[in-house]
């Protein structure tokens, strides 16, 4: 790493970069030597910057500049979340009760990332929050609500109040794998008055099907040529298998960025649990409704507890639930987590923006150093790293990258969204939401409780290792998540980087070069020398 290889000559080289041999009059020894044009070079590989300068952050250094031949609309932002999950956008969002609820993991997905949903709460209602994310988006639903011919237009209205489903098939049992006989939908009842008349008397029999065995594109174009809402799909018996539904040709058309798993092309979704014994049933509810990767939620993850937890869930469930486990800063905490059965690592310890726990505790790791160094050591596992704590703008997100990180996790980032929990307030005619660490005492003690986070569920008495304050209106995520992937974009062609792969590969053979800096050259890159100035970001 102190002596890195040349580039790679497969990468785009900007003109005239041959080596020409020029004669360069030095004193040395009162003698002139011959110096190559690649003996001149700029800023330091990433090994001089985060192993021999102590601890770094984010704002310490600065990327320098890389040749561009591409335009940034291809710039690809493809990475690994696990070991078996890639993402199309390296976000996710944090576990936590003023960040990701449904809203924040539906469009987190939407928009290529994925959403963590916090387990501040009963198990009932985590796995709720999951189970709308699931059914947000489909390819064939193949558990979808049905009701009997011997129902009531009443449980059509709570079917929708509490689901929001209006299409629903009707089966001769109520029950999936019944023969289907009619659909009810919102035209065939809306006007009718006395909800207590039967969905036989009110369903539509003349339904538009497909037959089991086609594929989803067959499918699709089957309910495009219909114009029907819902096309359900039966076997050789006419009886119900799946359906599928138009509103989702619709998110495909809109969202092609959106992350999904493989098999019923369902929004992906994670959700984080504790290391208690009563963690375990919360899991087995969470598996149930279709988490594809669940977070270990610690402050310290090098611990019995968690070990215990990582062996139970591969155990239990092998691969099928991807465990992305932490909190680490260094190799010797990754180390032990890996060995363990991690398949990704959350790096971060007191760096969040709402987090005291390096002042308070005194233990932790300035963040750029910790990523690097705990990325550095877990690629040779192929485990991927998510920087947990230090993001406040694009430019951090680009950074976390070039420290070896495959994905960045956003908590104050994403608190002041309109999907974010909370309700907005006004404080001196600004619009603010509620935002809180979850080592706050106001997290320690609510409903869920976030205490055992911190090793603090039997202590007489509470120390807090976070605060609670207030962050401004950011607006909505579908206008700020493709505000994020487009700056991020753009940084990735400024440094001459084609995809996060290539930015990696930077990283390891030296090519990516990087310069420290200042404080006063910290100070000029920001906004200054002005009256006054008013910042709009997107």
């Amino acid at each position: 790493d102190r002596h890195p290889a040349r580039p790679s000559t497969s990468r785009p080289r900007p003109p005239h970069s041959a080596m020409a041999m020029v004669n360069v009059s030095t004193k040395n020894n009162g003698t002139a030597e011959n110096v190559e044009d690649k003996d001149f070079r700029d800023g330091f590989c990433a090994h001089e910057v985060f192993a021999m300068n102590g601890g770094v952050t984010f704002n310490d250094y600065i990327l320098l500049p890389g040749y561009i031949a591409f335009n940034a609309e291809e710039v690809s932002l493809r990475s690994k979340l696990t070991r078996k999950i890639t993402l199309n956008t390296p976000f996710v969002s944090s576990p936590m009760d003023t960040v990701t609820e449904a809203q924040t993991a539906i469009h987190m997905a939407l928009f290529g990332g994925i959403g963590i949903v916090h387990c501040n709460n009963t198990i009932e209602e985590q796995c709720e929050m999951v189970r709308q994310v699931k059914r947000f988006k489909n390819g064939f639903i193949t558990d979808p609500y049905t009701v009997s011919p011997t129902h009531r237009l009443r449980d059509i209205d709570e079917i929708k109040f509490k689901y929001g489903f209006s299409g629903i098939p009707v089966t001769e049992s109520g029950k999936m794998g019944s023969r289907l006989v009619g659909i009810v939908t919102t035209r065939d009842h809306d006007f009718i008055l006395d909800r207590d008349t039967l969905v036989a008397d009110v369903m539509s029999t003349d339904v538009v099907v497909a037959e089991e065995g086609c594929s989803l594109e067959e499918a699709n174009n089957i309910l495009r040529d219909s114009k029907k809402g819902k096309l359900p799909i039966v076997n050789s018996n006419h009886e119900l298998v799946s359906l599928i539904s138009r509103k989702d040709l619709r998110k495909n058309r809109d969202f092609p960025m959106a992350s999904k798993d493989h098999l019923n092309k369902r929004l992906l979704c994670g959700a984080s649990i504790h290391t208690r014994e009563s963690d375990k049933e919360r899991l087995k509810k969470l598996v149930e409704q279709g988490i594809n990767v669940v977070v270990i939620d610690s402050s310290q993850g090098n611990s019995v507890y968690q070990k215990g937890m990582i062996e139970y869930i591969k155990a239990t469930y092998g691969d099928a639930v991807q465990i992305i486990a932490g909190n680490v800063v260094t190799v010797e905490q990754a180390r032990n987590l890996i060995s363990w059965g991690a398949d990704a690592l959350r790096v971060g310890m007191g760096s969040g923006s709402i987090c005291t726990t390096q002042e308070v505790m005194a233990c932790g790791r300035p963040q750029a150093t910790a990523v690097y160094q705990v990325a550095r050591y877990a690629r040779l596992h192929g485990v991927p790293v998510i920087a947990d704590g230090g993001i406040s703008n694009v430019g951090k997100i680009s950074k976390a990258l070039t420290a070896g990180a495959s994905c960045v996790m956003m908590g104050s980032m994403l608190a002041g969204t309109e999907e974010a929990p909370g309700e907005y307030f006004y404080k001196d005619g600004i619009r603010l939401k509620r935002y809180r660490g979850m080592g706050s005492l106001d997290a320690m003690n609510s409903k869920g409780g976030s205490a055992d986070r911190y090793f603090s569920v039997d202590s007489k008495v509470q120390v807090a290792q976070g605060v609670a304050g207030n962050v401004a209106d950011k607006g909505s995520l579908k206008r700020y998540l493709p505000y994020l992937t487009t700056g991020l974009k753009h940084s990735l062609q400024d440094m001459g980087r084609k995809s996060i792969e290539d930015l990696h590969a930077g990283i390891y053979d030296g090519s990516l070069r990087f310069e420290t800096r200042t404080s006063s050259s910290q100070q000029e890159g920001t906004v200054h020398s002005l009256h006054s100035f008013e910042r709009k970001e997107f």
